[in-house]
């Protein structure tokens, strides 16, 4: 029995809306999507969004760098192809596309109520606001109408950061060697006296 791309990709996402894709899925399942991935930048020199729009699928990209930016040690989720990792997966699952594609639509329409423009169009001290009004589950508490834009961020938090750290940037930044041999393992390190 030959497994298909589709069926790969499914199996991705068949449990990861209740949770970080990596407590659910292997390894290797998530990197096959990278793979796959890179293999259309190899042959077309660019990623053509599968299930976002192009306006959507920029919000993502500046949502996944806002998530995790490149730094002094790394680059950052845009590079490692977060954003091309989560369209993928959401063009295979249709609880995705209403969690994300509605997300992303209460974005812009909460941006438009308040500054008169949708997320992109905003200053960066707007977006900031109203990133930081939805990155804590409390506010929706004291606010119900940021309820859709926190579990939406949230979200979104867990995919980029599991884009991330399946791809190869973000496996190096996790100074992942992969399975070593080791001839021999000294044990834990001393407790100091102080502490003993």
């Amino acid at each position: 029995m030959t497994i298909s791309r589709r069926d790969i990709l499914k199996s991705l996402t068949a449990t990861a809306v209740t949770g970080s894709m990596l407590r659910v899925i292997p390894l290797e399942a998530a990197e096959y999507a990278h793979r796959m991935v890179q293999a259309e930048k190899a042959a077309a020199q660019s990623y053509t969004p599968k299930f976002f729009s192009t306006h959507a699928y920029q919000t993502l990209q500046t949502l996944c760098q806002t998530i995790i930016p490149p730094d002094a040690e790394a680059k950052g989720a845009v590079e490692a192809g977060a954003p091309e990792f989560i369209d993928l997966l959401t063009s295979e699952n249709p609880d995705f596309q209403v969690s994300l594609g509605g997300g992303l639509m209460w974005l812009d329409n909460t941006c438009i109520d308040r500054y008169d423009k949708p997320y992109l169009d905003c200053t960066r001290d707007q977006q900031e606001e109203i990133l930081d009004q939805i990155a804590y589950r409390k506010n929706a508490k004291h606010d119900p109408s940021l309820g859709q834009g926190v579990e939406f961020f949230a979200f979104l938090r867990k995919l980029t950061a599991d884009g991330f750290f399946t791809s190869e940037i973000g496996i190096a930044y996790l100074g992942y060697i992969g399975n070593t041999y080791v001839q021999e393992f000294p044990g834990c390190p001393p407790v100091p006296e102080k502490l003993a």
